[in-house]
Parts: C-alpha cells; structure tokens; sequence
C-alpha cells in the first residue's frame, strides 16, 4: 500500500473547501492539499450531516485529482491521486447514504471501488465496502449488507489492523441483527468488541475511519441490541456512547441520542422516550436532519404509536412535525 497522510481526528470546518487553482506541475504538494480537501469536507459531515452541497464539493474533489493523475509523471504519484479520487467519490457517496438518496450513492460506491483498485489501496477498497453495507442496509437488503462486510472483513488492511477490522465485525454484526440472526449478530459484535481491544486507537489513522473507535462501537452495540430484542442493553450501551463522543461529531451524538430514545421508548418508559427525543431536535438545531435520521425518527413515531397512549403520539408528531418532516 502507498503511504498516504493522516490525522488523528477530524477537525472542525465551517465552509465547504474552495477548489484551488492548478499549479503548473503535479507532485506531492498536489496530494496534501487534495487530501487536506478531503478531511475538511468530513469534518462537515461530522458537524452538519450529508447534503447536496457536500456531495458536488466531493465530486468536484474527485474529478480534480483525476485531472492531476492525468498530468502527472510518477507512477506513485498517480496511484496516490486515484486514492484520493476514490476517497472524495466515496465520501459523496457517504452525504447521499446520510441524505438517503440511495440510487445515487450506489452509482458513486461503484465508480470509488474502481478507483480503489486502480489505486492499489486496500484502505479505500474496506471503506468502500463499509459504505456498501450501510448502503445495504438502508435499502432492506440485509443479504447484501452481511456480504459487504464481510468483503470488507477480507481487506489486506482489516487483515492486519485492530481498528479496520472490528468495524467490518460491527458492520455484519448489523448487518445479521437485520436479517434476524441474533446468535450471529451477537458472535459478530463479540468479535468487534475483541479486536477493538486490541486496537491502539491514540495512533494515527486514515481520516475516513477517524469516527471509529470505542464510541462508535457503543452507537453500534445498541443498534444491534435494539435489533435483537435486548433493549435494556441497548440503552446502556447508548449511554456510554454519548459519554464517550467527541463534542464535533454532532450529526453522530444526535444519531445515538435517537437510538437511545429508541431502546427507552421499547422498555416501556414512553415519557423518558419523547423527551430524549426531543434532545435530538435541540442537537442539530439550525440545520435540517439529513434523511437518515429523519428516517430513524420515523420508526421511533411509528412504535410511538404502537406503544403508548394515541394522545402522546400524536402531541409528539404535532410538536416535531416541521422540524422531521422532510423539507
């Protein structure tokens, strides 16, 4: 695999990175300041959540390392380029999956694995294949979310690193939680759980898995719990996720603020359920949900209905109709 540049984290960004001009030569320069690119557009993921705006800064990203790769005269640095591009279409891809516009984001997901492999980089390829069961996952088809992971399980770099290779674990294990497979959901998640152990997760690490690390794991685990019929489990693990995020992550934080709702309101605590739920609208005030928590909304309102009293669901829906509903 070809060096690349990394981060310990993402950093926060408030505009999307403005595309500079081409310098007359294509070297390493180029690279750092693409994959700088890179790293601020997932820093306003991390804060906003996926939307249009991201997804052309990201394409755009793409189709200017492609330009360089075409000018350049190394063959390292053309390998490093299409790493870069296949990140950036990736990354598109990810605001379309948050965004829930899933017939594109499987166009992007395809062209990224292509460039993945032109590449040479087992990194990119596990991230796409990590998008590939989120994206999977989203349309319902679980079969096709447990093969993602599981391809991005058999990556040369999940093979080698802790950290890769219990979030292909986490992956399948949502992905099996889906398909009903509890003891395998639950196998799966044990296997996260012990090579998240063995990761060193203070070292340095690509910027598209900066997410990734105990926390996540958590948001993980009660999603899978929840799935499984284990919703007191669900919670706790909910709990020490929040307590574990990092304050920038805040689509994530309202992400897992609406899971734990999710697992109170399934043990009955309908009242700690809707007011949880409301914590998710105060998380991301000033900005719409994107579609995906939108939709995690949706299947809280519809067991609302199902579990409590129709007065509380419909005060619930009357109160956060705006403020959920698709604009």
């Amino acid at each position: 695999m070809h060096r690349r540049r990394f981060v310990g984290a993402a950093t926060a960004a408030v505009a999307i990175p403005l595309v500079a001009s081409r310098p007359p030569r294509v070297g390493t320069s180029d690279v750092v300041r693409l994959h700088d690119s890179v790293e601020a557009l997932v820093a306003l993921d991390a804060e906003h959540g996926g939307h249009a705006a991201l997804e052309r800064a990201a394409l755009a990203g793409a189709d200017e390392a492609l330009g360089l790769q075409r000018r350049s005269t190394t063959q390292r640095v053309r390998q490093r380029l299409f790493g870069l591009a296949a990140d950036f279409t990736a990354t598109a891809a990810w605001s379309l999956i948050d965004a829930r516009q899933l017939a594109a984001a499987g166009k992007h997901l395809d062209r990224a694995l292509t460039l993945a492999g032109m590449a040479q980089d087992s990194d990119m390829t596990m991230q796409v294949w990590n998008l590939r069961a989120m994206l999977a996952r989203q349309q319902k088809d679980y079969g096709t979310a447990v093969a993602a992971a599981q391809a991005a399980q058999a990556t040369h770099v999940a093979r080698r690193s802790p950290l890769h290779a219990s979030l292909a674990h986490a992956r399948t294990a949502v992905g099996l939680a889906n398909s009903g497979d509890r003891r395998g959901a639950l196998r799966s998640l044990g296997r996260a759980e012990d090579t998240m152990g063995k990761a060193d997760t203070t070292q340095p690490r690509p910027i598209w898995i900066a997410f990734y690390g105990p926390a996540e794991l958590y948001s993980l685990t009660a999603t899978v719990r929840d799935i499984v019929g284990d919703p007191a489990e669900a919670e706790a693990a909910a709990h020490k996720a929040l307590a574990a995020l990092p304050e920038n992550y805040r689509r994530n934080r309202a992400h897992t603020t609406a899971r734990l709702a999710l697992a109170q309101l399934h043990q009955g605590d309908v009242e700690p359920a809707c007011a949880t739920s409301a914590d998710v609208f105060t998380i991301m005030s000033g900005d719409p949900l994107p579609g995906r928590m939108r939709q995690l909304l949706g299947t809280f309102h519809r067991d609302l209905i199902t579990l409590a009293p129709p007065r509380i669901a419909h005060e619930w829906a009357d109160r956060y109709r705006t403020e959920w509903s698709p604009v």
